[in-house]
């Protein structure tokens, strides 16, 4: 199974962004701003599913 440079770079990004995203809303919550803590937790939440779907059409990929 031969991976493409593209599909693992996107990966990264896609776990990047949502370690990214979990630190931005711990820090928020510690400082009580509730509703950035929403947002991160939604654009974590959106992020999961994009990343099911890289991988899957990685996976697929011959």
């Amino acid at each position: 199974m031969k991976r493409s440079y593209f599909g693992v770079i996107l990966l990264c990004i896609m776990l990047f962004l949502c370690i990214m995203f979990t630190q931005k809303a711990v820090n928020a919550y510690y400082f009580d701003h509730y509703r950035s803590v929403i947002i991160y937790a939604v654009l974590n939440m959106l992020l999961f599913p994009a990343a099911i779907m890289i991988y899957r059409r990685e996976r697929d990929v011959e």
